[in-house]
């Protein structure tokens, strides 16, 4: 998480206040969700409404930016935001015990919220925009946090100008996030041409089947949980877990589908063969090199 506003807490920070809450980057494929929150005085909530802010799926990017440097710049105003990492949705959304998306969205809001007030701000009124049932959340936040009056709703961000400004700082933070973004893959003809990110973008379609590869699947880039991900994933290399249950001619017998040989796919396996690249260096995956990572054959 980071804010513009944690070196000094303003004075008006001592009265009570209201805080926004909102996300970017819920749905796409690509990139980090971005959750970003706004906060200001009960009393300057008339002034709020007169700064223009507005659901910024509404406005254009330049507008945005505008409006993001506005209220970087408005004393009377604070904001955080929380970038959650591409690989964290992954992580979490594939784990054993999965994390499912609206559990990993109110863990974000409640941190930010969290934040605020150990930054030592009285809240008193925070909106949200809901993720699930609206209630339901709303129950969940009042009993996280009981001194602290929750409005939660659908489309809240075009409703409450304290959301609006949270959309705007949460969809600004996630653009510029994936301006900057620098692909750690090192595969050559690499591009950051991807589109909206969004699953139905046939720009984003055709990335992904550009960078696919048959044994690391997609750039970090990519949240590989996503049911968009799953067609790419039909001709890659399977992965034979040692805690998959094995026949005794060593094939697993964990599913149906045909184990196939890391060699097919351009990966060596020769030990002799492994040993010359291991001291030339030469035919290596740059993967590996961009990580300096060895193969061990002896424990």
């Amino acid at each position: 998480m980071g804010s513009e506003r944690e070196a000094a807490i303003p004075e008006w920070a001592s009265e009570p206040c209201i805080m926004g809450i909102d996300e970017a980057g819920r749905g796409p494929v690509l990139g980090p969700m971005v959750y970003g929150c706004l906060y200001c005085a009960r009393s300057y909530q008339n002034t709020l409404s007169s700064l223009n802010f507005a659901d910024s799926k509404t406005l254009k990017e330049e507008k945005r930016e505008e409006l993001f440097e506005n209220l970087k710049a408005d004393e009377s105003i604070g904001w955080a935001v929380d970038v959650i990492d591409p690989r964290e949705l992954s992580a979490k959304m594939l784990k054993k015990r999965k994390i499912n998306l609206n559990e990993i969205s109110h863990d974000s809001a409640m941190g930010l919220v969290t934040k605020v007030l150990n930054m030592g701000v009285l809240l008193t009124e925070v909106y949200v925009d809901t993720v699930g049932d609206a209630e339901k959340y709303r129950a969940k936040l009042s009993d996280r946090f009981p001194a602290v009056k929750f409005v939660v709703a659908k489309k809240a961000d075009s409703l409450y100008p304290v959301v609006s400004g949270a959309s705007i700082v949460a969809k600004v933070t996630r653009d510029r996030a994936l301006r900057e973004w620098v692909l750690e893959e090192t595969a050559e003809n690499l591009h950051k041409d991807f589109g909206s990110g969004y699953p139905g973008d046939p720009n984003t379609k055709a990335w992904l089947e550009h960078h696919k590869h048959f044994v690391f699947g997609f750039p970090s880039l990519v949240r590989f949980s996503w049911g968009t991900c799953t067609p790419y994933f039909k001709d890659i290399a399977e992965v034979l877990w040692e805690s998959d249950e094995m026949d005794e001619d060593g094939s697993s017998t964990a599913n149906g589908k045909r184990q196939m040989k890391l060699s097919s796919f351009g990966v060596t396996t020769s030990k002799r063969k492994i040993e010359e690249i291991e001291s030339s260096g030469k035919g290596r995956c740059k993967f590996f090199l961009a990580r300096k990572l060895e193969q061990v054959t002896q424990f």
